[in-house]
């Protein structure tokens, strides 16, 4: 049994960030992979998911009220060959880059650090998934300040082997402030249904109605088959 209901995590929480879900269904056919965004202001609350071939981006929803896209307008995910990558910000290309080069997620993750969102120091957030053998196994990364010392960036790295109906799950922030508490702990083990419809309604319905922006739910068959994707914008 899973340690954390994904449910009453984000339903108890009006602002767990940026979030990310990697794990194997419950019936243990599939990788699922999950991204959703939130925000406070009207910067951040004015994006969009757009797919497109070989990835997903954020895109402005007005492009009239865009004031600074640095943080917010990058690829969430990528992939490359057996691999998908999926991350909170413009170091899922960076994972990218290195990985294309024969190098490893934690040397790209050594190059980079939180975000200059000072006082807040927005941890980054990154998972990949890589398939072998018609199964997969997992990684999860934050990096983030020291207790809030921009001067220190601690950075942690976490492997995980697939398990039938199991899903670990890490966030930006552990709950709305001011400044913002980034997420502290291992990532959350939750448990997984077994289609993207049913971990979009789980995620989609449980976030905060005023803060959501978007949510990206991608599961991939370990049989070889087509992939199912959905993506759901607040802003349509």
């Amino acid at each position: 049994m899973a340690l954390y209901d994904i449910k009453k995590l984000l339903s108890e929480n009006t602002y767990p960030g940026r979030g990310i879900i990697i794990g194997k269904s419950a019936d243990g056919k599939n990788a699922m992979i999950a991204y959703f965004i939130m925000g406070r202001s009207v910067n951040s609350r004015n994006r969009i998911f757009e797919r497109f071939d070989g990835g997903m981006r954020t895109k402005a929803f007005d492009e009239s009220k865009l004031s600074d896209p640095s943080l917010i307008i990058y690829n969430p995910y990528l992939a490359y060959e057996n691999k998908d990558i999926i991350t909170n910000g413009d170091q899922t290309n960076t994972v990218y880059d290195f990985v294309k080069e024969g190098k490893t997620f934690e040397d790209a993750l050594y190059t980079r650090e939180f975000e200059p969102d000072a006082p807040n120091f927005t941890p980054r957030i990154s998972g990949m998934i890589t398939y072998e053998k018609g199964d997969f196994s997992y990684k999860l990364s934050i990096l983030k300040s020291a207790n809030g010392r921009p001067e220190i960036c601690n950075r942690y790295f976490y492997n995980y082997e697939s398990e039938c109906g199991i899903g670990h799950f890490i966030h930006t922030y552990k709950c709305d402030g001011n400044p913002i508490p980034s997420f502290y702990g291992e990532p959350e083990e939750i448990a997984l249904p077994n289609t993207a419809e049913e971990l979009a309604d789980i995620v989609w319905t449980n976030l905060n109605e005023d803060n959501k922006v978007s949510f990206f739910v991608r599961v991939i068959p370990l049989d070889g088959s087509e992939a199912s994707e959905i993506i759901i914008n607040k802003n349509v």
